[in-house]
């Protein structure tokens, strides 16, 4: 897990409109949750439905939210721009979901598997990299977001955010052949 107190890395993405979004569009926000998801995977199609609506709520409170497909299209073409803007769509997404084609911005966050969430306070350091919460696909452990609920909660309060935080767990980055940075096996 990348280590808590660390700067947001930059990065300049397409979104699924091939426009450009960036670290510094969020500026002038309170908070930046970074989200790193694909469609394929059976966590994230676990949690779509509740993070969408979490979302929603984060962001009435002012946080900024962004997430990012690190996956290798080539060999997951469910997981390219075009599946990604369908998915806006059918699921509501109201963040940019941007692509990492390179694969570096994935590396630059240290991102292991999808969803990986990482919080990043007024000043962009990293107060909660973990989980969403306690489900699991087949494990009938309501999803609720609580974990990542409770670090946005007390980072918009203005808290102590919780050290006890559980690695996220879900599919491996599908990085391209000979891409797969140090940290990941």
């Amino acid at each position: 897990m990348a280590a808590l107190g660390i700067a947001a890395p930059d990065f300049v993405l397409p979104d699924t409109h091939g426009r450009a979004v960036a670290l510094d569009d969020f500026v002038d926000a309170p908070g930046l949750l970074v989200i790193f998801m694909c469609n394929h995977c059976p966590f994230v199609i676990h949690i779509r439905a509740e993070l969408a609506r979490s979302v929603k709520r984060y962001q009435g409170k002012g946080l900024a939210v962004v997430a990012i497909s690190s996956n290798d299209a080539e060999a997951f073409p469910q997981d390219g721009p075009e599946a990604m803007a369908r998915a806006v769509e059918e699921f509501g997404y109201t963040f940019p979901y941007l692509f990492d084609e390179a694969q570096s911005i994935a590396k630059a966050y240290e991102a292991a598997c999808t969803p990986d969430f990482f919080l990043f306070d007024q000043e962009r350091r990293l107060v909660y990299r973990g989980q969403f919460d306690g489900s699991r696909p087949g494990n009938d452990v309501p999803v609720t977001g609580a974990d990542l609920e409770a670090a946005v909660e007390a980072l918009a309060a203005g808290d102590a955010i919780s050290l006890d935080q559980k690695p996220s767990i879900g599919c491996n980055i599908k990085w391209k052949a000979g891409n797969a940075p140090d940290y990941f096996g």
